[in-house]
């Protein structure tokens, strides 16, 4: 049987005081081959990125997100666009 992983991507951004912010900006999975598809919803200005095997706390989470239904504005790039604006032209 097949043991899919699933991961955060992380990207490590750099504070002003020297230390270290960790973003989380995608998904990473597991194939058969066992090589890993990443899926950003962002790209790293710095180009450090981390993967984490996802933990029982961010499967929890997970879980929770999805029985309460979608969240505010999901599915938003998918809305019908507001018509333009009629503008007062003398011609």
């Amino acid at each position: 049987m097949l043991n899919k992983k699933t991961f955060k991507v992380l990207a490590l951004v750099p504070k002003k005081d020297g230390g270290t912010y960790f973003m989380r900006i995608g998904n990473a999975y597991t194939n058969r081959d066992d090589s890993i598809n990443l899926y950003l919803d962002v790209l790293p200005l710095h180009g450090k990125l981390q993967l984490r095997e996802l933990d029982e706390n961010d499967l929890r989470e997970r879980e929770q997100r999805r029985a309460s239904g979608p969240s505010p504005g999901a599915g938003a790039l998918t809305a019908t666009p507001a018509p333009a604006p009629q503008l007062d032209a003398p011609f």
